[in-house]
């Protein structure tokens, strides 16, 4: 998984170009399947669920964002809850 980071508005900004060509060239390196996700948003959420916590260790809130991003990406492949 490839984390894209698209502006708030869409479109394409030259660090989502960048990201968008190292995921197809890890594609081109690699034999198993790089997805992109989109990571609008996921610091934010992330913030958010750490609030009020004591300790923040450095990266905590990356860590938690990258996780907040591949649960995205579990969910979507999983379909809608029955």
């Amino acid at each position: 998984m490839v984390g894209v980071p698209v502006p708030l508005g869409g479109g394409e900004s030259s660090q989502t170009a960048e990201v968008r060509e190292f995921a197809r060239q890890l594609r081109q390196a690699l034999d198993v399947p790089v997805v992109e996700a989109d990571e609008r948003l996921s610091s934010h959420q992330a913030a958010a669920a750490l609030r009020g916590r004591e300790r923040k260790r450095t990266g905590q809130r990356d860590s938690a964002a990258a996780a907040i991003v591949l649960q995205s990406i579990l969910d979507a492949r999983r379909g809608p809850a029955s």
